[in-house]
């Protein structure tokens, strides 16, 4: 069954074509619904680049389906694919009319949608070329709880950018000095996102430090740890309470010194693709620069179940700060953990069971 999945085979190409049937039957539910199911930020994007990439998408997901099914002798990945972009095409494909839309309560699933193909279209060729661990497959095991957890928190991105916008403005409105902030805004938008960089990180490190020493916190917090495998789909392994502690306190000092908007977004682009590549499976060796800024071996290190990596390599962005604190771990040549995860792996397999995990740790823990 192994060599059925080579390339060449008919496998990979009916996969792509059932991902991106599903794809385009969802980016078409968006055109439809866009009120309930589309997100403000996205539709500020010219439709004819989302039309356009909805088009491509839908020619993919029909060529592939149809390679597949001459090449797979089990044709039920291509008919699937092929199945699923004749709806998609049925319901108007990318020329379905445009619909007004008033703003109320919405589900990003269009976020979801767009974050997964181009991640996935960065993310999964970079690791099946620079891969560190050459046997571990794209679905490796545990990947379709990380799909959930992934989807669940692109869609929820209302409910998220609030509990991160929330407890600042409500909590800290009092620590707010107009002229702080007029000093803070008029910095080159560099130096701004420099300051961002180092602010956020020292909030974030000292809120990351208190989700492993705080047993309440570390409930939540070991979800995130609890995966055994290492690539760029294991960072959405995280509670959404996790997400919204960490978010919340990270935002209270971007909030109260009062960062440009311009250099802010820059960071939300930045560390939504570092903090997944910190992530991935990739060998990439970046000799000094692991001490300079967080690469792939020195979050791994993080992750890692060996005795000396427990509460290592806090900093998501600066490995200073750990060496500051005395938390770093970065041993001397090109050494990588042995194996990740969480002595005796208390936590259990299954999105739901991480979602009820948390306040229940006894109830729901693995059982061996």
């Amino acid at each position: 069954m192994r060599d059925d999945r080579r390339f060449g085979t008919g496998w990979i190409s009916g996969v792509l074509s059932t991902t991106l049937g599903i794809l385009a039957l969802g980016g078409v539910l968006c055109f439809l619904f866009p009120e309930t199911l589309t997100s403000p930020h996205v539709r500020e994007i010219p439709l004819v680049y989302l039309r356009g990439l909805l088009h491509v998408v839908l020619v993919a997901a029909f060529v592939l389906g149809f390679v597949s099914i001459v090449l797979w002798r089990n044709r039920i990945l291509g008919a699937t694919g092929l199945a699923l972009a004749t709806v998609a095409v049925l319901l108007g494909g990318s020329s379905v009319p445009e619909r007004a839309v008033r703003q109320g309560v919405y589900l990003g699933l269009d976020w979801f949608l767009l974050s997964l193909f181009f991640l996935a279209l960065v993310f999964v060729p970079m690791e099946r070329v620079f891969a560190r661990l050459k046997d571990q497959g794209i679905f490796r095991p545990g990947w379709r709880t990380d799909l959930a957890h992934f989807f669940v928190s692109h869609l929820l991105v209302q409910v998220s950018v609030f509990l991160t916008l929330a407890p600042a403005r409500v909590f800290f409105q009092w620590a707010v000095n107009a002229d702080l902030q007029r000093a803070v805004a008029a910095q080159p938008g560099w130096l701004q996102f420099v300051a961002i960089l180092v602010v956020s990180d020292f909030a974030e490190y000292w809120i990351h430090r208190l989700d492993h020493r705080l047993r309440f916190l570390w409930h939540f917090h070991a979800i995130h740890h609890s995966s055994e495998r290492m690539d760029w789909l294991a960072g959405s392994r995280l509670h959404l309470v996790d997400i919204a502690v960490v978010r919340a306190v990270t935002f209270v000092p971007l909030y109260i010194l009062g960062f440009s908007g311009g250099p802010i977004l820059a960071y939300l682009v930045f560390v939504s693709f570092h903090a997944i590549f910190i992530h991935a499976n990739v060998g990439f060796r970046f000799g000094w620069l692991d001490h300079v800024i967080a690469t792939p071996r020195f979050h791994h290190w993080h992750h890692a179940a060996e005795k000396r990596a427990i509460d290592k390599n806090f900093a998501v962005h600066l490995p200073v700060i750990d060496r500051i604190f005395g938390t770093l771990l970065l041993p001397p040549g090109d050494e990588w953990p042995a194996s990740y995860g969480i002595a005796g792996n208390p936590v259990p397999e299954s999105y739901p069971a991480h979602v009820a995990y948390p306040f229940a740790p006894a109830r729901f823990a693995r059982r061996t």
